[in-house]
């Protein structure tokens, strides 16, 4: 059975369920930063997924990254799966911003995490949710 992994449920929130991944929202205010993971057991890497799963991983990428891009075109966009941490793959899709807390260097262990507030974090699932469903209904 499917199960992600505890570490990063721990520093995430739920938004949606895709075809293929669970998005998650990374507990983190200072980021626009979106995590997807395949619900598939005992994955690691892309590799691992079958052929039609990676094609179904890229389709799901695009579409988180579009909706990502849409919220703010100026931001550049960063995707990346390390998994040097959690094994499980995931991949992370987030907006990084001249000026923001990391820039220009990688936001992977640049500094704690600051989490939203319970309010501030249902609204920025809230947002997301709504931008997925509208996006996955055009």
């Amino acid at each position: 059975m499917f199960q992600i992994d505890s570490r990063l449920a721990g520093d995430t929130l739920e938004v949606a369920s895709l075809t293929l991944c669970q998005v998650l929202l990374l507990n983190d205010q200072r980021y626009d930063w979106l995590v997807l993971v395949p619900r598939r057991e005992s994955v690691t890497e892309v590799l691992d997924l079958s052929p039609l799963d990676q094609a179904q991983l890229w389709r799901e990428v695009t579409l988180v990254a579009g909706v990502l891009r849409e919220a703010q075109p100026d931001y550049k966009l960063n995707i990346g799966a390390l998994g040097n941490i959690v094994r499980q793959l995931h991949l992370h899709i987030l907006l990084r911003r001249e000026g923001d807390p990391a820039w220009p260097g990688p936001v992977w262990g640049h500094s704690p995490r600051e989490p939203y507030s319970e309010e501030a974090g249902q609204a920025a699932v809230a947002r997301w949710r709504a931008q997925l469903e509208q996006e996955v209904q055009a």
